[in-house]
């Protein structure tokens, strides 16, 4: 079965909404690591804001080695409505929208292929991990306080989490890689 991987970028005090507000130093060890993960996904998983927020941006945009990736990438969205900003790869998840994710997710996740990724969902990661999808956290945790914001373990169940590594940049923020013990 393939994994689905969570990569979020989280304030030292747990937010992860609008990362602009607490991400300054992007550093060249956040973007190896950032290819490093993206390198083992060949699917990603939106939720609809995050799709049609996305959508108009990164079609032309030019931060790498993101932009590469979510291009090229097959991108699946969960949403009950067709998509109406284009975008190439990108394709609503079958299935009836009110069966549970976990229905609708098994026939993506049985499939071959590498992990399944979820980048800047943030209603979709904290759904998938309510259900218990989530396999693996990639928290790239700045040095910085954002005060206030959504934060991505607002009503996950309470579990154990497996720390699989950590590594310190050069500017202070520390990447952190968990598996979930289901």
């Amino acid at each position: 079965m393939r994994k689905i991987v969570s990569y979020s970028f989280i304030s030292a005090d747990g937010v992860v909404e609008d990362p602009s507000v607490f991400v300054h130093d992007f550093d060249e060890v956040m973007r190896e690591h950032l290819g490093t993960v993206i390198g083992t996904q060949d699917t990603v998983l939106l939720g609809r804001r995050g799709y049609d927020y996305w959508a108009p941006y990164w079609p032309t945009a030019s931060e790498e080695p993101f932009a590469s990736f979510i291009n090229g990438v097959r991108k699946v969205v969960v949403t009950s409505k067709p998509l109406e900003t284009p975008w190439a790869g990108a394709e609503v998840l079958a299935g009836d929208p009110r069966a549970p994710l976990a229905e609708r997710l098994a026939p993506i996740r049985s499939a071959p292929g590498g992990d399944i990724g979820v980048h800047g969902s943030i209603t979709l990661a904290q759904s998938l991990l309510a259900e218990g999808l989530v396999d693996e956290l990639r928290l790239v945790m700045t040095p910085y306080l954002a005060g206030a914001g959504r934060r991505l373990f607002d009503g996950a169940p309470a579990g154990a989490l497996e720390l699989v590594g950590s590594r310190n940049t050069p500017t202070g923020t520390v990447l952190l890689h968990y598996r979930i013990r289901h």
